[in-house]
């Protein structure tokens, strides 16, 4: 039971070289961290999994579901980037109506969005208006829209950007908290995201994948000599210099 791209090959626009081109991988069980350079492919990568975009060929699939249908959204969760408050609605009003999108009834998605914010910490803030959220507060509501309809796979695009840190060791650890129940993809800039807490990393170049696997094997690429606190970085540059 696993999201999986078979031979996908997409591009922004047709006359444009392709992004991704005959690309192959499948998303392992627990949290995997998503590498790589600005262009390497890793939005794309999130937006064909999400079902945001389809490929020109090949096929994305998720136990057995293919990405174009409504069972399949509603099993694969994505959270963009940037999440924008919705004037008027309130943090859980707001997670109920990502859950009534999700083809949830309304009773349904007002009782789980609820529980979502439970789930990030939020519940204090339930009835907080979005617009007077903190970016952090936004982002974990944002979560809190992809646990709703109790997807089994989400999909989040560099979630900690802007973050403190101690805002980021929140959200690690809320995330941490929910990859006994759902495969986590989280793509970020930020190597110092792998802390302990991810279980696999996959890096990117240029739409190629440089490595992809458990994070022990990762920093297996960590130069001798490295920087105690800098071995996940030398790792990663290591391998970007292989190209």
């Amino acid at each position: 039971m696993t999201l999986q791209l078979d031979s996908c090959t997409y591009a922004y626009r047709r006359w444009q070289p392709p992004v991704l081109k005959d690309f192959s991988w499948q998303l392992p069980r627990g949290l995997t961290i998503l590498l790589g350079p600005n262009g390497a492919g890793k939005s794309t990568l999130l937006r064909l999994g999400a079902a945001v975009a389809q490929p020109r060929t090949g096929t994305v699939q998720f136990d057995g579901l293919h990405s174009r249908t409504k069972e399949y959204r509603k099993s694969v969760a994505w959270m963009p980037q940037n999440i924008t408050p919705m004037p008027n609605l309130t943090a859980r009003e707001y997670v109920s109506y990502i859950g009534w999108l999700k083809g949830m009834n309304r009773h349904d998605a007002w009782a789980h969005a609820a529980q979502a914010l439970q789930q990030v910490e939020l519940a204090e803030e339930a009835d907080t208006p979005t617009t007077r959220l903190s970016g952090g507060q936004l982002r974990r509501v944002g979560v809190a829209g992809a646990l709703v309809h109790q997807a089994r796979v989400i999909l989040l695009d560099e979630p900690t950007a802007g973050m403190d840190p101690k805002q980021r060791r929140v959200f690690r650890d809320i995330l941490r908290g929910l990859t006994d129940r759902v495969s986590v993809l989280m793509s970020t800039h930020d190597v110092a995201d792998l802390a302990e807490e991810a279980d696999n990393v996959t890096v990117l170049e240029a739409g190629h994948i440089l490595y992809s696997g458990d994070t022990a094997g990762f920093m297996e690429h960590t130069p001798p000599g490295t920087a105690s606190g800098r071995a996940a970085e030398g790792a990663y540059t290591a391998l970007l210099e292989r190209t």
